[in-house]
């Protein structure tokens, strides 16, 4: 009896060590080369934004398409951060108290704002572009909200312990150029 156990678990662990762990090795391989795809397409949009200093619908339509290539569950949030300054007074509404200083505020500007009016709804066909001005911030962030292979044949082995939290793609950075 005790032999045929021993057989039995040797077995196990067999298979274990000769199929489930290569193929957990190739899963998590593929998810190394989705995120990095996904990261190469986050990076050329920013950066193409951040040069040009405008979104079109078009760039954003083609980034979108070219994310969900990779093959994920992708949800995208951009951001926009205006810099305006606003000057100091001792008594704001005595406009001969000016205090000789600027305080910089960043007015933000997030997806459903920027796709609004690149494209509006109710006006049929007619979109329109975004513009950036120099000096503004402009991030991309790319939340993955689907499960792979890695994922379920991790939960598999690990009992459960798997990614909890969808993971995070970020990239951005200041507006470099008014290029439209």
């Amino acid at each position: 009896m005790v032999n045929a156990l021993s057989k039995i678990t040797a077995a196990l662990l067999a298979v274990l060590l000769l199929f489930l762990f290569p193929a957990l090795q190739a899963a998590q391989r593929q998810e190394d080369i989705r995120y990095l795809a996904a990261y190469r397409t986050l990076v050329q949009f920013t950066d193409a934004v951040r040069n040009k200093g405008v979104v079109t619908p078009t760039m954003y339509e083609d980034f979108v398409r070219e994310i969900e290539i990779t093959g994920g569950g992708y949800e995208v949030e951009l951001e926009h951060r205006h810099k305006s300054y606003h000057p100091e007074y001792a008594d704001p509404a005595d406009p001969t108290t000016f205090l000789n200083d600027f305080s910089v505020v960043y007015d933000a500007f997030y997806t459903s704002d920027i796709l609004q009016v690149m494209f509006p709804a109710g006006t049929g066909q007619k979109r329109d572009t975004y513009v950036l001005q120099e000096g503004d911030f402009f991030a991309v962030t790319v939340v993955d909200r689907s499960r792979g292979p890695f994922d379920i044949l991790s939960e598999f082995l690990y009992n459960g312990a798997g990614r909890d939290n969808p993971s995070l793609l970020t990239y951005g950075g200041m507006v470099l150029n008014e290029d439209y």
